[in-house]
């Protein structure tokens, strides 16, 4: 079987559905457009002047003829996946028809974030992590998946109560002004990572207060996805907050579930799956005032290995592609 994935990979989460379709014996190929570069510097310096006085994405453009590029080498296939189409120009989407007779969408930003559905005609299946999209859509259900390594909480010895890895986002900043406060009345250790550009670091002293400054740590780069473990063997608790318009499940969860870490969370769709335990689990109430010290204290609560086996990438990879190799 002959399996093909389109993606904007930034994260490096999709080369784990690769990775896991070529343990099962699959021929499988990844079209990462998120990978696609400028051969020279000549060439990405004529990009940058073609945005800034023409208005115009030469890279942009080459990207999708990328995607065009590489299926004619591969050749048509069994099934295609593309994550995220929407980010692929309606010309592409006709081509990558052509290449398969079961094409399929993994949407993992909600339509009211990255509107898609003057595209979803191209696809045989649609499946979604957002509930409210799977409603209005009649999308096909899915969350996110856990593609850590299992590690058991009692052979880790963390430090932190509470850690947060995001990207500058000026609500969440907020939010992360108010939670500091809080934990800092509790006595709890918590430490938050921003990733991004150097104009962020001033744009987030306008959001945190001063007193609150110092739980923060500013990178210009993301955290390379294979460190991003590391950092949560280090604390009893990850924290996890929505993006607007946005109610499916984050990446955070299913890490959660690998590492058996706790979670503090903002969404309240949480309470709905069958892994919610509210003793591994606290959803934010308004005003926080449901954070108490002794969420840290008493331990992880291990899940069923069928309610564990079930968020797992190879029970992911079997549903998506219908997969009975047994």
């Amino acid at each position: 079987m002959k399996i093909c994935l389109i993606s904007f990979d930034f994260w490096h989460y999709d080369e784990h559905i690769v990775e896991k379709l070529n343990e099962k014996g699959i021929q499988a190929y990844h079209i990462n457009i998120g990978a696609f570069t400028h051969k020279n510097l000549g060439a990405r310096l004529k990009n940058t002047f073609s945005k800034i006085f023409l208005g115009t994405n030469p890279k942009f453009h080459k990207r999708q003829n990328f995607i065009i590029e590489s299926l004619e080498k591969i050749g048509k296939q069994d099934q295609i996946l593309v994550i995220n189409p929407e980010e692929i120009e309606e010309r592409v989407h006709e081509k990558i028809r052509e290449y398969t007779d079961r094409n399929i969408a993994y949407l993992y930003d909600s339509v009211a974030r990255n509107p898609t559905t003057h595209i979803l005609h191209y696809f045989d299946k649609v499946f979604s992590f957002d509930d409210e999209d799977v409603n209005t859509f009649g999308f096909e259900k899915i969350t996110n998946y856990n593609y850590l390594k299992y590690v058991p909480a009692e052979s880790q010895k963390p430090r932190l109560d509470l850690f947060y890895i995001t990207s500058y986002d000026k609500s969440r900043l907020a939010i992360l002004n108010t939670l500091a406060t809080k934990l800092k009345s509790l006595g709890v250790k918590f430490k938050a990572t921003i990733a991004g550009k150097k104009g962020w670091k001033n744009k987030v002293k306008q959001i945190v207060d001063k007193t609150n400054v110092d739980v923060l740590r500013f990178r210009t780069k993301n955290i390379p996805h294979h460190e991003v473990q590391k950092y949560y063997k280090n604390t009893k608790v990850i924290l996890d907050l929505m993006r607007e318009n946005q109610t499916g499940l984050s990446f955070r969860i299913f890490e959660a579930m690998a590492l058996e870490k706790k979670i503090i969370a903002d969404n309240p769709n949480i309470i709905h799956y069958d892994f919610y335990n509210p003793n591994n689990i606290l959803i934010l109430d308004e005003n926080y005032d449901n954070i108490k010290k002794d969420f840290f204290e008493t331990p992880y609560e291990k899940l069923p290995k069928d309610i564990y086996d079930k968020y797992t990438l190879d029970n992911w990879v079997n549903t998506v592609f219908n997969l009975n190799l047994e």
